[in-house]
């Protein structure tokens, strides 16, 4: 009873190791739970970006919310600093269970509510809490196991929280969501994180704890992790329940590759749907009027080699070849996944019309801006289908700067389309990628075709496809020297949806809603996420 007193009030603690070893032990403890917060917090954001968005926004949102938490548990943990032991036990316990639960409860609030934005701030607020409560604690435990003065203590604990936040950041990207994925992987660091909590408290600390507080703590760890290996043997089955909630129930391929996740839902050319990271891409019902308008004014004029920067699908480079003057079509792609899929897949294959089997197409893999720069060549004409620009890992290829390297790649009288988002969806981002490409010395001319329908694209707030309404699709034509002839080319082929006079139409329908004086957009300074 005595011993126990002068523990609560300070002293050294009763250990079962020696000082020197009991320190290092909590210094490893340090060292795992500062990688498991790590963890969480990427999980928080790779899955905010994807669910919800805009990724600048969703880490914005994730880390200041979280920093916040974080000061808040610190000044809690005061109360609990005279029972270190049993208060950092049920802390971890807690910390493993709603950090390795976040990616699920997250993913299932998208995929039956429809809404994650406040189940992401109510996540960034708890685990901010229970990340920031740790280190007082530890504070307390580590000058008990091996008394030192107060800056060396807090160099040993900090230096070990870096190290550990370290090896958590980069184990995310480079194993646990290869192996494991961002569900399982959640789960599996919850599991280590209540594990490393509960063995430092229960076995170098046990002479601190009371019978009833030991069993609680044992109690607790076990229910804890139970929980979660539960949630990972099922998370296979959550998981297709949860695609069949969001994608219906005609699954064919669902994957996450290195670069994004790809669904592809369908059994047949007429109800195909291409899903990139939540977002409808291609929807074989309509998609024929989207990349007819995309690639066929751009080809008036000489069309011999052109360039393709995305459209992995295969479907803008059926509609490049099918032109008999077209001597050579390269496409760059940034995940091989795509391109795979429309080669192999029978459906996909067939609506892109066996693009992939033409002699005349290069594929490579690679990001576009980093391939223009190493200069493959001249062009005349070149096809930008890429992300929509409101999505921010897509923002550099909607930058003045990376007009600039196009501008460098087209030949002599040669022509640039882009897809620049719905301009009456989203009229600032329009238009910023309209200036964006006058200020790098294009001559533009833009266009607006006339649709509607979910999904097709980010909204405004960059939510998922499924919840967006696409009023029309908006392009951008340019040349160098001069502004390009809104037209088709005289030897065009027979078209579905396109013709002179809904090309004139659009190019006055594109004007009429022009807004001027928008600043371009830079690498230094990007603007697609100022939609009002």
């Amino acid at each position: 009873m005595i011993d126990q007193q002068v523990s609560l009030r300070g002293g050294a603690a009763r250990l079962p190791v020696r000082p020197r070893t009991g320190r290092y032990l909590v210094l490893a403890a340090v060292f795992v739970c500062a990688a498991c917060g790590l963890v969480y917090e990427l999980e928080l954001v790779a899955l905010a970006s994807y669910l919800i968005g805009d990724s600048v926004t969703q880490a914005s949102v994730v880390l200041s919310v979280m920093v916040f938490a974080m000061g808040i548990g610190s000044l809690l943990a005061k109360r609990l600093c005279s029972r270190a032991a049993v208060g950092f036990g049920l802390i971890e316990a807690a910390l493993a269970l709603v950090g390795g639960s976040s990616a699920l409860v997250l993913y299932a609030t998208f995929a039956w509510i429809g809404e994650s934005r406040y189940a992401l701030v109510g996540f960034s607020l708890a685990i901010g809490v229970l990340i920031g409560a740790e280190i007082p604690l530890l504070m307390t435990l580590i000058q008990r196991v091996d008394r030192q003065d107060a800056g060396g203590a807090v160099a040993d604990l900090f230096a070990a929280d870096y190290v550990g936040a370290l090896v958590g950041g980069l184990a995310f990207p480079f194993l646990l969501l290869p192996m494991l994925g961002q569900l399982t992987g959640a789960l599996f660091t919850g599991a280590v994180n209540a594990a490393a909590g509960g063995a430092l408290v229960l076995w170098v600390f046990r002479r601190d704890l009371t019978c009833r507080s030991r069993w609680l703590l044992i109690a607790v760890n076990v229910a804890v992790i139970a929980l979660l290996a539960t949630a990972a043997v099922l998370a296979d089955d959550f998981e297709r329940a949860a695609r069949r909630a969001v994608y219906g129930d005609r699954v064919r391929v669902a994957m996450q590759t290195d670069v994004q996740e790809v669904v592809l839902t369908g059994a047949g050319r007429s109800s195909l749907d291409l899903y990139l990271d939540g977002r409808l891409w291609v929807s074989s019902r309509d998609e024929y009027r989207y990349h007819e308008a995309l690639v066929h004014p751009v080809m008036n004029g000489p069309h011999a080699r052109v360039l393709i920067l995305g459209g992995g699908d295969g479907l803008a480079a059926r509609e490049v070849l099918r032109y008999p003057g077209v001597r050579s079509v390269t496409l760059v792609e940034l995940d091989p996944a795509v391109t795979r899929l429309a080669r192999t897949d029978q459906a996909l294959s067939a609506l892109n019309a066996h693009a992939y089997r033409d002699p005349r197409l290069t594929a490579v893999t690679g990001d576009a801006f980093t391939w223009l720069r190493a200069a493959h060549g001249r062009y005349d004409a070149v096809i930008s289908d890429l992300p929509d620009p409101g999505v921010s890992a897509s923002t550099k290829l909607y930058s003045a700067e990376f007009y600039g390297l196009v501008a460098e790649a087209l030949a002599p009288g040669g022509r640039l389309v882009v897809h620049g988002g719905p301009p009456l969806g989203r009229p600032h981002t329009y238009w910023t990628v309209e200036a964006s490409m006058r200020a790098a010395g294009l001559h533009t001319r833009p266009y607006r075709i006339s649709g509607r329908r979910a999904g097709f694209e980010a909204g405004p707030d960059g939510a998922a496809g499924r919840a967006t309404q696409v009023h029309g699709w908006g392009f951008v034509l340019a040349g160098l020297g001069r502004t390009p002839a809104l037209a088709l080319d005289p030897e065009a082929p027979e078209l579905r949806s396109l013709s002179q006079p809904v090309l004139r139409e659009a190019g006055r329908r594109a004007e009429s809603g022009r807004l001027p004086g928008l600043a371009p957009s830079t690498l230094v300074h990007p603007r697609y996420w100022d939609e009002p």
